[in-house]
């Protein structure tokens, strides 16, 4: 009986041990990400919204331009630097990190498409005050088509950057899903996990092998203002990864691409994966949506090839 309780109180001491270690390894990581400062606040941007405060930028005087980032654990607003500026000539742009992203509240709920529509439009309605443009990058192209049609009097033209493809939006959470999510979620050692992926060498790896058309012109300051994002808030940085790679931010959007009669105009990288196929799935549903692709970029084009990208924005908008 007494070895038994000695062997007991020695597990329980080594598992206090690592558990103490982790939590002092995950505080160190997260710390040492934002040494950089890339992330700029200025405490008077702030939205109060109902889930949690969300960070925005104002620029420029004319009709409003609403930019919104790709819905990634480490992008923000910052993904637009290289454009808002030129952008603010000759409209009001507004840049938002969305909940869950950069320099905004990350709470500990299931990131749903929903929760992102109801967040732009109350956007929209209480801050910009009347209907705007739209520019939406990646996977938050998403939650600009449900948003617009739930709620078109808010909107006017809008454009997407390689928006996610129909097929891999109608996947939804299965039972490994969701215990992807709860092992992710675990206090301490799921952040050790999420800390894991969102790692400086994963980081750098996503941007030479996803992003970018050329690997050689990757922009270190956008790697480092990613890498400070998807740490920035400590633990709570991991909830909106965990719900995306669960698929619970999925949702499909095939009937609201069709029911849309707004002005669409979809940018593609020459070199995103199955982009064709995917700007063709959105055609055939809506075959007044216009096409433009970038050549020599790949999924950031307003970042890879700033001037041609304006370019496009100058002509639509």
């Amino acid at each position: 009986m007494n070895r038994n309780k000695h062997k007991f109180l020695t597990f329980a001491a080594l598992m206090t041990g690592a558990t103490v270690t982790v939590h002092l390894i995950n505080r160190t990581v997260a710390a040492a990400a934002q040494l950089k400062q890339m992330l700029h606040i200025s405490d008077d941007n702030y939205f109060e919204w109902r889930f949690g405060n969300i960070y925005y930028t104002k620029k420029g005087t004319g009709s409003p331009i609403l930019l919104i980032h790709d819905a990634l654990p480490g992008a923000s607003g910052y993904e637009w630097s290289k454009i808002e500026d030129e952008l603010a000539v000759d409209h009001t742009v507004y840049t938002v990190d969305l909940l869950g992203c950069g320099r905004s509240d990350k709470p500990s709920i299931t990131y749903t498409n929903f929760v992102y529509v109801q967040m732009i439009c109350d956007f929209i309605r209480k801050i910009i005050g009347e209907k705007t443009d739209v520019i939406a990058s990646g996977f938050s192209s998403s939650f600009v088509v449900m948003a617009c049609h739930n709620e078109k009097e808010l909107f006017n033209k809008i454009m997407l950057v390689n928006p996610p493809s129909f097929t891999q939006l109608r996947h939804m959470p299965t039972r490994k899903d969701h215990l992807l999510k709860l092992a992710l979620e675990v206090p301490i050692f799921g952040t050790l996990i999420y800390h894991m992926i969102v790692s400086r060498d994963n980081v750098s790896n996503l941007f030479i092998e996803k992003m970018y058309y050329n690997p050689f012109h990757v922009d270190s300051q956008m790697t480092d203002a990613y890498y400070e994002a998807a740490h920035k808030g400590g633990c709570y940085t991991k909830y909106l990864y965990s719900s995306l790679a669960s698929k619970y931010m999925n949702i499909n959007i095939n009937h609201a691409v069709k029911a849309l009669d707004n002005s669409i105009y979809i940018v593609e990288g020459e070199a995103e994966p199955n982009a064709k196929s995917i700007t063709d799935e959105y055609c055939s549903c809506n075959p007044a949506i216009e096409i433009s692709t970038l050549t020599g970029t790949k999924h950031l084009p307003h970042v890879e090839n700033p001037e041609n990208f304006l370019e496009q924005v100058k002509i639509f908008f």
